[in-house]
């Protein structure tokens, strides 16, 4: 239920923002490292509080010298694993928890534009394409991801909402060098061979590499290969890694 929850990043369905009074900031450890009661401390946060006090929040890891990698991955990942939990524990409802995950996302594009990536070097010409199988939730995983690949100098193109019809005319008319499925139910790990073989058919590139993520495959791996994907990796650092590889082994076929 948790992953479920994660997905469910659907603004448009909220009436009003809550307005209840900010939460004390708790002192930051030293040295500067994120603990668990960091991210969820911004969890709860992300109920009562907009969304620049989440980013000053987060800001104050940055001025103490922790990456914006860590920020990604040790405090806004957690946070969200963090509100889907209380929502499956009925410690909050749906509204809450789509508004604090709707804030987690515009703290992920916020803290985006302060920090380039520095631990892969790409070139400027690499395209990626983000989507999930249709009929699945636009994670939050999907925001995450994409913004790992766009601080290292990919060109990413995001088509969360994109049905079949529409995927295949996005990846037949520009060229990708990948395309990257999140993936936040389970129930269409099935149909991905299918959806893969269509994308790849369709791709003006033909070589094109495919890459699936989320918790589905960080706790089972293996499903990766029965997708018939390339590759996979549990967070945005190691997806950088393996696309680079990825792209540069698929390109000598061409």
């Amino acid at each position: 239920m948790a992953r479920l929850i994660e997905g469910e990043i659907i603004p448009r369905l909220l009436l009003a923002h809550r307005n209840d009074a900010a939460t004390p900031l708790r002192p930051l450890t030293v040295p500067a490292t994120i603990s668990r009661a960091d991210a969820e401390t911004i969890a709860g946060m992300t109920l009562k509080v907009e969304v620049f006090e989440l980013v000053a929040y987060a800001e104050r890891f940055l001025e103490r010298g922790v990456s914006i990698d860590s920020i990604y991955l040790d405090l806004l990942a957690p946070a969200a694993r963090t509100l889907g939990s209380w929502w499956d524990n009925d410690m909050c409802d749906f509204v809450d928890v789509t508004m604090g995950l709707w804030r987690l996302q515009q703290v992920v594009h916020e803290m985006g534009v302060r920090a380039s990536c520095t631990s892969v070097r790409t070139r400027a010409d690499r395209s990626v394409l983000f989507t999930v199988p249709p009929g699945d939730q636009h994670s939050f995983g999907l925001v995450m991801i994409e913004e790992f690949f766009r601080r290292a100098g990919w060109r990413t193109w995001s088509a969360p909402d994109a049905g079949l019809a529409a995927l295949k005319a996005i990846v037949g008319r520009q060229w990708f060098e990948l395309i990257g499925l999140t993936v936040s139910n389970v129930e269409h790990v099935a149909n991905m061979p299918d959806l893969i073989r269509a994308l790849r058919g369709a791709s003006q590139n033909p070589a094109v590499g495919v890459m699936v993520g989320g918790q589905i495959f960080s706790e089972n791996p293996a499903l990766a290969d029965e997708t018939g994907a390339d590759a996979t990796a549990a967070d945005g650092a190691s997806a950088l890694v393996a696309a680079e590889r990825l792209v540069e082994q698929l390109s000598r076929r061409i």
